[in-house]
């Protein structure tokens, strides 16, 4: 079936685990979720992948082993793109970005050495200067209070040196275009408004290392 949007049942669902928390609740509502919620994403999956690659859903269960806050299940629904692309849907709307999150060692230091340098440097900044002339929001990831060790304090860069992750990002408040086919538009809109810094993270940091 060709993808129509999430309906209005879809952040229902989220309002209310959001709520409640619970096996109960996710029991009484599984039916809404693979009905309003996943089934409309493996839908959308499928009309992206000619363009943005294969891509997964996330499972809907928290891992808790190490997490103080134990609530079994994610309040969101979350889409990755081989691509680089990922959209989440909750009881607050839809957001996509893409990008990398988070950069192995290798990766990282492959990432330092491109926004140092002069040629790759700049054409990060002005790659991420025209995203955000876009209306998009360009994000570090667990960013460094300072600069890396190695790198010159006052470098013209310095704020993208402390970055361990750069990704795009839009969020839309719950609108009635979200139960519509416009949501895959705009999802459209986003990722390759995005491509250019996915483009320029390939090529200068690359894949990590095969473990």
């Amino acid at each position: 079936m060709a993808f129509r949007g999430w309906p209005s049942e879809a952040l229902e669902f989220y309002e209310g685990l959001t709520a409640d928390n619970s096996k109960t609740y996710w029991t009484d509502h599984k039916k809404v979720y693979e009905s309003a919620v996943l089934a409309p994403a493996v839908e959308l999956l499928a009309e992206l992948e000619s363009e943005f690659g294969p891509g997964k859903i996330f499972r809907p269960y928290r891992d808790v082993r190490f997490a103080a806050d134990k609530s079994p299940y994610k309040n969101h629904l979350g889409v990755w793109l081989e691509s680089g692309g990922y959209l989440q849907l909750s009881a607050d709307g839809l957001a996509v970005g893409g990008g990398m999150y988070e950069l192995a060692p290798e990766q990282l230091d492959r990432y330092r050495r491109a926004v140092a340098a002069e040629g790759p440097g700049a054409e990060l900044t002005a790659l991420i200067a025209d995203i955000e002339a876009a209306g998009l929001e360009v994000h570090g990831r667990h960013s460094l209070k300072t600069v890396p060790r190695g790198y010159p304090k006052d470098h013209p860069r310095r704020d993208l040196l402390r970055h361990k992750g750069l990704i795009t990002w839009r969020e839309w408040k719950p609108a009635a275009w979200l139960g519509t086919a416009a949501a895959k538009d705009r999802a459209v809109e986003v990722l390759r408004t995005s491509r250019p810094l996915r483009q320029w993270l390939q090529a200068t940091v690359g894949p990590p290392r095969r473990r």
